[in-house]
C-alpha cells in the first residue's frame, strides 16, 4: 500500500515518505507482536512525531528459533534517497527486564564524539530510539507482557549504502544511520543537508576548536589543500549552498572566528546579501560584477560585456582586459564582508577568501589576516 500524504512544492504536488526511524519502529512492533502472540501482523500502524499515521504491510515476518524477525520497506516518497526501497529489519527476543535497542548488520557505529549517540553505540538516533521503545512498549502493554525485550535493527546492504552518504565523513562506520525527528520525509526538503552541517560544526566545537573553516564544496577543499590551509589544525566543514545557515549554526556553537573560502561563482552572490547560493534562489553573479564595475569606473561597453558573460571566469577576463580586476574585487569583497558581519551579528570574527580555478586567488576580506593570527595563538 502506498503512503498517501502530499505537500505542495511550487506548482507541484509531491508525495511524502517516512524515515528509517519510522521503518525501524514499525518493524520492531511487528516482530514484537509475532513474538508475544505467535501471530504475524498483516499490517502495522504507527503515529509519527509529526502526527501523521503510517500504515504498512510487513515485507516478511517470521520466527527464527526464539527470535522474531520483521522487515519493512523504506518509502522515501518523491524524495527518494539511497535507502528508498531497501529493507529495514528488526529482530526481537525476550530478556529478563527492560527494552534494549542496538544495531546489527548494515547499521553504522559511532566512532567520533559529538554525534547524537556516544562513541561505540549504534547510529540509531534518539528520536528513532524513542519511537522503537514506544512501539514495542505498546505491544507489551496490549499483550500483558511485563518482562524485557531485546531489539536489534539491521539494514541488508547498509554498509554499501553508507558509502553514498555523509556517514564515513562524520565518523559513522559499517552502515547507515537510523534517522528522523518527525518520522516523515518531505520531498525536496533541504533540512537533511543543513542538519548534516549542524552535526559537523557541533563535532568541531565539541573537539574544543574555537575556529572554523567553511567552504561550499570540493573546489574549496582542493584550494585549501593546495594552499596549505587544511594543515593549520582548524576544522573544515563543507556547507554546500547554505552559507547563511552555516553561519547561524556557528553562532550557536560559540566559535570565535569563521573563515569562508570559496569559488568566486558562489561567493560573489554574498556581495548582494544572497545567503543561499543555489541558482534556483538567486543567480545575480554577472549583475553584481557589473554594478561594482560601474562603481569602479567601468564604462557602458564593459558593463554590457559583463552582463553577457557566461561565467564568473569570463567576468574576470573582461576586468583584466580593462585593468579593473583589483578595484572591482576589492569592492566586491568589501560588500561580502559587510553582509557576513551582518549575518554573524558580532558573535565572531568572520572573513572570506575568494578564488577561481582558472585565476587562483582573487582576494580576501580585510579580516582574514586577523583570523589567521588568531589561529596561530590558539
Amino acid at each position: 500500500m502506498a503512503f498517501e500524504y502530499y505537500i505542495r512544492s511550487g506548482q507541484r504536488k509531491l508525495r511524502c515518505g517516512y524515515t528509517t526511524g519510522t521503518c525501524a519502529a514499525l518493524a520492531a512492533a511487528g516482530a514484537a507482536r509475532l513474538l508475544l502472540t505467535g501471530e504475524a501482523p498483516e499490517r502495522m500502524c504507527l503515529m509519527t512525531p509529526k502526527g501523521i499515521l503510517v500504515e504498512v504491510e510487513p515485507q516478511s515476518c517470521a520466527m527464527a528459533g526464539d527470535t522474531a524477525r520483521c522487515a519493512v520497506v523504506k518509502d522515501g516518497g518523491d524524495d527518494a534517497d539511497v535507502t528508498h526501497g531497501h529493507l529495514v529489519c528488526a529482530s526481537v527476543a525476550r530478556t529478563a527486564a527492560g527494552i534494549t535497542i542496538d544495531g546489527g548488520t548494515g547499521v553504522g557505529r559511532v566512532t567520533r564524539p559529538g554525534l547524537d549517540q556516544p562513541v561505540g553505540a549504534a547510529a540509531i538516533n534518539h528520536v528513532p530510539r524513542q519511537m522503537i521503545a514506544a512501539a514495542v512498549g505498546e505491544v507489551c502493554g496490549e499483550t500483558g507482557y511485563s518482562e524485557g525485550l531485546s531489539v536489534v535493527i539491521s539494514v541488508p546492504g547498509g554498509e554499501e549504502l553508507a558509502r553514498r552518504t555523509f556517514n564515513p565523513m562524520l565518523g559513522i562506520e559499517g552502515g547507515i544511520s537510523i534517522l528522523g525527528t518527525s518520522g516523515i520525509v518531505e520531498p525536496m526538503s533541504e533540512q537533511a543537508i543543513v542538519d548534516t552541517i549542524a552535526v559537523e560544526e557541533h563535532q568541531a566545537a565539541f573537539s574544543g576548536s574555537k575556529h572554523l573553516l567553511l567552504t561550499p564544496g570540493n573546489y574549496g577543499m582542493d584550494f585549501l589543500r593546495e594552499n596549505g590551509l587544511d594543515a593549520q589544525g582548524v576544522p573544515c566543514v563543507k556547507c554546500s549552498n547554505f552559507l547563511g545557515e552555516a553561519l547561524d549554526i556557528a553562532v550557536v556553537e560559540g566559535f570565535q572566528s569563521v573563515l569562508l573560502v570559496g569559488h568566486i561563482g558562489k561567493l560573489v552572490k554574498l556581495a548582494g546579501g544572497v545567503m543561499n547560493t543555489h541558482s534556483k534562489w538567486a543567480d545575480c553573479r554577472v549583475e553584481l560584477f557589473c554594478a561594482h564595475t560601474a562603481v569602479c569606473g567601468g564604462g557602458t561597453d564593459l558593463c554590457r560585456r559583463l552582463m553577457e558573460a557566461a561565467t564568473t571566469d569570463a567576468c574576470i577576463a573582461e576586468l583584466d582586459a580593462a585593468g579593473l580586476r583589483e578595484a572591482v574585487m576589492e569592492s566586491l569583497l568589501a560588500a561580502i564582508q559587510r553582509h557576513l558581519e551582518y549575518r554573524a551579528a558580532g558573535a565572531f570574527t568572520v572573513g572570506a577568501v575568494a578564488f577561481s580555478n582558472e585565476y587562483g586567488l582573487l582576494g580576501k576580506t580585510e579580516t582574514v589576516e586577523e583570523i589567521m593570527e588568531q589561529w596561530k595563538q590558539r
